[in-house]
């Protein structure tokens, strides 16, 4: 199905105004030695909408009005967040890589080349989305 340039201009648009506020990685290393599993989320400079907590909602302290600014002042747009996603996500496969190998998963030499082969491989897809206007096509969605 075709859509209108109106549909596509709804599109745009809603694209464009979103923010993201959390960036959120885990990672499972199945190795013959072992499970290894590690999560990390990073917040953004932003008002959180999900504080955590019985119902504690920080944007709920927020008066009428002033939620959608702050998420909108405060959140990152599209190309920010994938930017943030690919720094966590290298930092995640960093930390790892050397739990797995601290764990006995892999040995040191495994580990020095993972290493250099995250680093490489993040650094080209970081290169490559500072690059772009959108924010580059790798490590996910552009």
């Amino acid at each position: 199905m075709k859509m209108t340039n109106e549909q596509k201009a709804e599109i745009a648009f809603i694209k464009n105004g979103l923010r993201v506020s959390k960036v959120v990685v885990t990672r499972a290393l199945k190795t013959k030695n072992g499970d290894f599993f590690l999560g990390m989320s990073a917040a953004w400079d932003t008002t959180q909408e999900d504080a955590g907590g019985m119902g504690a909602d920080l944007i709920d302290a927020l008066g009428e009005g002033e939620q959608d600014l702050a998420i909108i002042q405060r959140g990152m747009d599209l190309r920010k967040a994938k930017l943030a996603g690919l720094i966590l996500a290298m930092r995640v496969d960093l930390q790892a890589v050397g739990h797995t190998m601290c764990g006995g998963g892999i040995s040191q030499a495994d580990h020095d080349n993972a290493c250099r082969a995250i680093k490489r491989n993040y650094g080209k897809m970081m290169s490559e989305a500072v690059q772009s206007k959108n924010g580059g096509n790798g490590g996910g969605e552009g």
